[in-house]
């Protein structure tokens, strides 16, 4: 059994991102860069997968600039078997991504594509979905336990009320949240054998499929700041200011 997962590079979570002078976007110059933390966890799942002997070959794909070679090798070296960097001089949308993974899918045809729930720089959580719609494959999201069994694939996701256990037919689309698993570090020795894992370079030209962009960016601005408290002296004065401030009637 064959399983696809999608990573992407992105600016490292514990650097604090910085908004560029021009308002365009964000500064990613001289900053660390690493995978997405939630297709780690796609990723580490295909790999727990495979130690059950579930399944048989791991192939981590990647969308976006040729750096994004070294987010596959770490990918690589955690224990997927081989990759694909899909080169664009352009940041692909979700909708541009769903589409190069549903081409990559025909071609690969795996019985099962896991990947993270949502990228850490943009937050849209939209791709996996639009996956699932353009293959037409079931879809579990948000996955805190993933089972493969007899041709099906149970996920238990989080909602609202709890936890929700669902079952689909291979092949499926499954989005990864933070409570699934927690990613192995890539070992040293593991680190130079990935060098030596195929990694092919294609673009999206390739796959005949047309990335441009739909959306304009107006304007990218830090939050604002936060105001400081005051202290009040008594009850009274609190639900004065509550009144106020339109949180009480």
């Amino acid at each position: 059994m064959k399983v696809l997962v999608p990573v992407k590079r992105v600016l490292d979570y514990n650097v604090k991102p910085r908004v560029k002078a021009d308002g365009t976007g964000v500064d990613l110059a001289n900053v660390k860069m690493s995978m997405n933390p939630f297709d780690e966890i796609a990723v580490e799942e295909a790999i727990r997968l495979k130690e059950k002997g579930v399944v048989t070959e791991i192939v981590v794909v990647s969308i976006g600039e040729p750096k994004a070679q070294d987010t596959l090798r770490t990918a690589l070296a955690m224990g997927a078997d081989r990759a694909i960097l899909v080169t664009s001089e352009t940041k692909v949308e979700p909708l541009g991504v769903a589409k190069l993974l549903k081409a990559i899918a025909d071609e690969e045809q795996p019985s099962l594509v896991i990947l993270g729930k949502q990228a850490i720089d943009d937050d849209n959580n939209q791709t996996g979905q639009m996956l699932a719609a353009l293959t037409g494959w079931g879809q579990g999201t948000f996955a805190s336990k993933v089972e493969v069994a007899d041709g099906a694939v149970t996920v238990t996701r989080e909602v609202d009320g709890g936890a929700e256990t669902e079952t689909f037919t291979l092949p499926a689309i499954v989005t990864t949240d933070l409570r699934l698993n927690e990613p192995r570090y890539a070992s040293l020795p593991n680190i130079m054998k990935a060098k030596a894992k195929p990694l092919a370079t294609k673009t999206a030209a390739d796959y005949g499929v047309d990335v441009a962009p739909r959306l304009t960016t107006l304007k990218v601005e830090e939050p604002s700041k936060r105001s400081a408290g005051v202290k009040v002296a008594s009850v009274d004065e609190l639900v004065d200011k509550l009144k106020v401030l339109g949180v009480l009637g």
